[in-house]
């Protein structure tokens, strides 16, 4: 499995003034979607969150979001080496994911910039 980088979660309060300061910071555009009745904004590295408390606190247990070159094989490789994968693969706005569960208890999203098609 090829690991392109990481995102760092993070669950706000106030989106707006949350973009605001890590567009400042990053000098890069968000890019928005929602998902589940959250909203998203993803800047550089960072992954911001906002929406019902009962969806964040799903959310949080997710330790970070992964980028890998495919997620299938993410999936092989994780199962292999003694990993649960507890949702996905599916789709989502940006290519497709999964979240697997390591066998030391952490929990970690797995994204590749794939589209399915049917």
């Amino acid at each position: 499995m090829e690991i392109l980088g990481t995102t760092l979660r993070i669950c706000v309060d106030d989106l707006e003034s949350s973009v605001a300061f890590y567009e400042g910071l990053t000098g890069t555009p968000a890019l928005r979607f929602e998902r589940g009745g959250v909203s998203v904004a993803a800047i550089g590295c960072f992954l911001l969150m906002s929406g019902p408390e009962s969806e964040l606190e799903v959310l949080r247990k997710v330790g970070a979001t992964i980028a890998v070159k495919d997620v299938d094989e993410a999936n092989e490789a994780l199962t292999r080496a003694g990993a649960r994968v507890i949702a996905g693969p599916v789709p989502t706005p940006a290519g497709r994911n999964l979240i697997a569960l390591h066998p030391d208890g952490s929990v970690f999203e797995y994204v590749d910039r794939k589209v399915m098609t049917d």
